[in-house]
């Protein structure tokens, strides 16, 4: 009874964590979406708060509208109208304060991360942390820059050391490259490693299948 009960448990957890995931990812753009129809009917006549109340209980219909945004965002931004008038929003917002240290520090965050042409964590590589002879996965960021890269003379790196099983928190690392170990596994198969805690380990390259093992730390 123990073995039918684990393979059922594994057929249904991967299924119903995926729906919990999704459920929330759905409920939240919906009460993003009910928040934005709640705050238009403070300015728009009374005569449009019952179609409004009509819209706000449609299910699903925040993440098509949300979408639907994102993408003539995405349409005026491209163009050399829409630039123009972001940059002049941008600069508004950089002159505001309090508001500017906010806006430019998740600006830069966000277009360094979701860049095409950027390096920010576009490769996976092994690190010895928190002490000598332990290693973990960490994902490369950049180079150390500013007053802090000044200071170290030589080839640095700049890292981000995820925890376990929650990637979105963890530690910012600069180390020398010599003191880092490229690995060939993808961005997303590290990602799965770590949120597994180890259990579900990347296949190993065919590069990499036929040579010996060696220890990391030699």
């Amino acid at each position: 009874m123990k073995k039918y009960l684990i393979a059922g448990l594994l057929v249904w957890l991967p299924l119903a964590v995926t729906i919990w995931v999704l459920h929330a990812v759905l409920g939240l753009l919906d009460g993003l979406f009910a928040w934005l129809l709640s705050a238009s009917q403070a300015v728009l006549p009374e005569g449009a708060h019952a179609p409004l109340e009509l819209l706000k209980q449609i299910p699903g219909l925040g993440v098509i509208v949300m979408v639907a945004g994102l993408l003539l965002t995405g349409v005026f931004a491209t163009n050399i109208v829409g630039q123009w008038w972001l940059s002049q929003g941008s600069r508004l917002l950089n002159r505001i304060p309090i508001v500017k240290s906010i806006y430019s520090s998740v600006k830069q965050v966000s277009d360094t991360l979701f860049s095409s042409s950027g390096n920010a964590f576009r490769e996976a590589v092994l690190v010895q942390y928190p002490r000598q002879g332990a290693w973990t996965i960490a994902f490369v960021t950049g180079k150390p820059g500013g007053e802090a890269g000044q200071h170290l003379s030589g080839d640095y790196l700049s890292l981000y050391v995820p925890t376990t099983p929650n990637p979105t928190s963890g530690f910012f690392l600069m180390v020398p490259r010599t003191d880092v170990i490229e690995l060939k596994m993808s961005v997303d198969e590290a990602l799965k490693y770590i949120i597994s805690m180890g259990v579900v380990a990347p296949p190993l390259p065919l590069t990499l299948a036929a040579e010996p093992a060696r220890n990391p730390a030699g």
